[in-house]
C-alpha cells in the first residue's frame, strides 16, 4: 500500500525510507516502540484531521503521540499512523492576567512549569517533568499540588478535540460539555486533543522537598511514623511517597520523597518525626519550584524499558509491609531488573470536594500505588513480568480490608495490559471497571463521537 501525507497537509510526513524514521518512532520506553507505516507531525488541529481521515480511508490504525511516555505503547502503533503531536504543538503560552496556561496537545510539563513560575504561578503537573500533558491529564492526573489544587484535569478549562469524523470542537462547560466530562478522565478515546487550557495559580518560587533513604531495618519504625502521620490526616501543602526497592549492592532499602510547599525551616520541621528515625542519605532542601517536579527524572531516562502494575491501598498496611519489601528484592534478583515499589500518599480532601459525577474519572479516599520495573534496552527480564508483578501487587489488595479486591484495579495511568485485550468476568483491568457507575454513559460518548473505534489505544471502552 502506498503510503503518502493528504492533500493540504501542513506539517511533516515520516516514513521507514527517511532518515529521521528511527527517531520518529523512538519512545521514552524503549519496550513501546512500534514500527509506524508513517508518522505524521501535525502542525495544527486541521493536519490531525486531514490524517484521521486518510487513516480510515486506508483502514490503518492509527495513535496519538503527546510526550510519547507511555510504557504499554498507546502513542506507537505497528504497521499504523502515529499522530504526533511533539514537533510542532509543544509550546505553552500564559496569561498571567487570567491566570490561564495555554498548552499545546505536545507539550511536556517542564515547559508548563517553566514558563508558569515566571509569572509565580503554577499548576498541577507530574512529578517527572519530561513527561507528556495529555496523557497525564486526560487519565486523571497527580502531583505535588494536588492537595492545594486537586486532580490535573481538575484544572482543565477548555479542550481543543479532534473527533474522529474530523470535526474541531471546543469542548469545557459551556460548549460540548458531554465531550469535556469524557475526555477528563476517559484520555483518547473521543479525539484528539491538540490544545489544553489549564488554570493556574499563585506559586511561591521556592519549596522544600527531596529523597531520604533508610537502611531495611528501619522499617518497622518508619511504618509506625508513616501510619500516625497518615492517621492524623495530610494537610494540603504536602506529600510523600514511600518506596521499597535497592541499593545498587542489591541489598534492600526504602526511600521517602518528601515534599512540603513551603521553606526548608518549615517542611524540616514538618518532617521532623520521619527525620528522626535516622536515614542514611537526606538530599532534601529548599530548591525551586520546577525543579521539584524534576527530581524523580534520573529513574525514568529515556530509551530504558519499563512496565507498571499499580493498585489501591487505604492507607499504609503495616503487616504486610515486610513481606512487599522482601518480595521486591527477591523479584528484582529473580528477574535481572531494578525493581521499586512506591506508594503514593497524596491529600484527598480537595480531590473529594468535586462531585464524583462531574468527571468521567472516578474518585476515591486511597493511595495510589505502583510497582515500576526498569531494565537495560538490550536485555530481557528473566521471567513474566505481568504474572509476578500482579503476584506482588496483589499482597497488598488481598491485605486491603475496606476496598473491593474486583475492583481494585490501581490507577489508570499505570495500566498496562494490551489495549485491544477484553476483560473477562471478575478482571480487575479493563474500562468498564476502571470507570464502573460511569461507563455506560461513556458508551453512549463514544456511540456518539466514535461509533467505529478508531482511538482504542488506551482502556479503550466498547460501543
Amino acid at each position: 500500500m502506498s503510503i503518502h501525507p493528504p492533500t493540504s497537509f501542513q506539517g511533516d510526513w515520516v516514513t521507514e525510507i527517511d532518515s529521521d524514521y528511527s527517531t520518529s518512532i523512538a519512545r521514552w520506553a524503549a519496550n513501546a516502540v512500534r514500527p509506524a507505516k508513517a508518522v505524521a507531525f501535525v502542525k495544527n488541529a486541521r493536519d490531525v484531521a486531514l490524517v484521521l481521515s486518510y487513516a480510515q480511508e486506508k483502514k490503518l490504525p492509527i495513535a496519538i503521540r503527546g510526550g510519547g511516555n507511555s510504557a504499554a505503547g498507546a502513542s506507537s502503533t505497528d504497521g499504523g499512523i502515529v499522530i504526533d503531536l511533539s514537533r510542532h504543538l509543544h509550546s505553552v503560552t500564559v496569561d498571567p492576567a487570567m491566570k490561564l496556561a495555554y498548552v499545546g496537545g505536545g507539550a511536556v510539563w517542564e515547559t508548563v512549569d517553566k514558563t508558569a513560575i515566571e509569572h509565580g504561578l503554577a499548576t498541577v503537573g507530574g512529578t517527572v517533568n519530561h513527561m507528556g500533558v495529555g496523557g497525564l491529564l486526560l487519565g486523571g492526573g497527580q502531583g505535588y499540588l494536588t492537595g492545594q489544587h486537586g486532580l490535573v484535569l481538575d484544572n482543565l478549562v477548555q479542550a481543543t478535540v479532534v473527533t474522529a469524523n474530523g470535526e474541531i470542537l471546543t469542548a469545557s462547560d459551556t460548549e460540548n460539555p458531554d465531550l469535556f466530562w469524557g475526555i477528563r478522565g476517559a484520555g483518547s478515546n473521543f479525539g484528539v486533543v491538540t490544545e489544553f487550557v489549564l488554570k493556574l495559580h499563585p506559586q511561591r518560587r521556592t519549596v522544600f522537598g527531596g529523597l531520604v533513604v533508610y537502611h531495611a531495618n528501619s522499617l518497622e519504625s518508619l511504618m509506625t511514623t508513616l501510619t500516625k502521620w497518615y492517621k492524623n490526616g495530610l494537610q494540603e501543602r504536602e506529600a510523600l511517597f514511600h518506596g521499597f526497592t535497592q541499593c545498587p549492592d542489591g541489598k534492600p532499602m526504602n526511600i521517602l520523597i518528601l515534599f512540603w510547599n513551603g521553606s526548608a525551616e518549615e517542611g524540616r520541621e514538618h518532617f521532623k518525626e520521619f527525620f528522626d528515625i535516622g536515614p542514611l542519605r537526606d538530599f532534601c532542601q529548599e530548591l525551586p519550584y520546577e525543579k521539584m517536579n524534576s527530581l524523580r527524572n534520573g529513574g525514568r531516562a529515556h530509551q530504558k524499558n519499563y512496565y507498571t502494575k499499580g493498585v489501591f491501598t487505604s492507607g499504609p498496611l503495616s503487616d504486610c509491609a515486610q513481606q512487599m519489601m522482601d518480595y521486591v528484592t527477591e523479584l528484582s534478583q529473580q528477574l535481572e531488573i531494578s525493581l521499586t515499589f512506591m506508594f503514593e500518599y497524596l491529600p484527598t480532601k480537595k480531590v473529594l470536594s468535586v462531585p464524583n459525577g462531574e468527571t468521567c474519572h472516578i474518585r476515591g479516599d486511597r493511595v495510589s500505588c505502583v510497582a515500576f520495573a526498569t531494565w537495560d534496552a538490550d536485555k530481557t527480564p528473566k521471567g513474566d513480568l505481568n504474572s509476578t508483578l500482579t503476584k506482588l501487587v496483589d499482597i497488598l489488595a488481598t491485605s486491603e480490608k475496606t476496598l473491593p479486591f474486583a475492583s481494585n484495579t490501581g490507577y489508570a495511568n499505570y495500566i498496562m495490559e494490551d489495549p485491544a485485550y477484553q476483560p473477562s468476568s471478575g478482571s480487575r483491568v479493563g474500562a468498564n471497571i476502571l470507570f464502573a457507575r460511569n461507563y455506560p454513559r461513556l458508551q453512549e460518548l463514544k456511540r456518539k463521537y466514535d461509533p467505529n473505534r478508531v482511538f482504542t489505544k488506551w482502556c479503550p471502552i466498547n460501543v
